[in-house]
């Protein structure tokens, strides 16, 4: 029986399902796993790299380094992959509002907050000219709210009112260790595409600090197959990392 960690990694393999040779920037154990289940699996063309300036033929374990180098990716390099489109992040966020609006900077007032986090980190490029996704281990109200107080990642509703320049913004899903969200919803707001194995749709709503929408039928996410389950196991995280960021409950 798959774990709800290995649920996670399958639902965040699944975020590259048919995307053919684009750069794959995956954040987390989890979601670097997922990236590299894909490559092994379903998604053969998918790029890999050491997140410097390499892209890489093999895939290893998710704490081992990568071995076989396939191509420079110099950093004007990838910066012609986000303008062209040919990637997709999944990336973390501290807050996400019912729009997908990420916040990376700050808790609080941004001139003073009590918080100080990473940094734009290049969020509102990759929202603006690529697809994304947010991979998030612990979905909670303090991260689900109903206002992010920093904007790093643009959302559906600011991307609206960029017209012509948010023609490119599209965001796919969220994965957290309780569902897979997306914003389907009334205008572009965050709705449930599936709730994981044990998991109600009253416990997603809980763990959120606004209203999702909900579908009339809410299917459970699907569990890897033996094979799937296999190379997770024995080839890309055999020291269990992925069951620390997304303990068993």
């Amino acid at each position: 029986m798959a774990t709800r960690a290995e649920v996670a990694v399958t639902a965040c393999s699944d975020l590259f399902r048919g995307a053919g040779a684009i750069l794959a920037s995956p954040t987390g154990i989890v979601a670097g796993i997922g990236a590299r289940l894909a490559r092994l699996t379903h998604a053969p063309d998918l790029l890999l790299s050491d997140g410097e300036a390499t892209l890489y033929a093999d895939t290893p374990a998710i704490d081992e380094p990568f071995r076989e180098p396939e191509a420079p990716l110099p950093y004007r390099a990838l910066f012609e992959l986000i303008a062209r489109g040919r990637r997709h992040v999944v990336m973390g966020a501290a807050q996400i509002d019912r729009f997908g609006n990420q916040n990376l900077s700050a808790i609080g007032d941004r001139d003073h907050p009590r918080r100080q986090l990473l940094g734009a980190r290049a969020a509102s490029t990759n929202t603006l000219n690529h697809r994304t996704s947010y991979w998030i281990a612990r979905h909670a109200p303090r991260t689900f709210v109903e206002r992010v107080d920093v904007v790093t990642g643009i959302g559906t509703d600011r991307a609206a009112a960029l017209g012509r320049a948010g023609r490119f913004h599209d965001l796919h899903r969220i994965v957290t260790n309780l569902a897979v969200l997306d914003l389907s919803g009334p205008e572009g707001t965050m709705a449930i595409v599936s709730t994981h194995p044990g998991v109600s749709v009253d416990e997603v709503q809980a763990a959120t600090g606004f209203e999702l929408w909900v579908p009339p039928t809410v299917p459970t996410t699907r569990e890897p197959d033996d094979d799937e389950v296999s190379i997770i196991r024995d080839l890309l995280d055999p020291r269990g990392l992925r069951e620390r960021e997304v303990p068993q409950p």
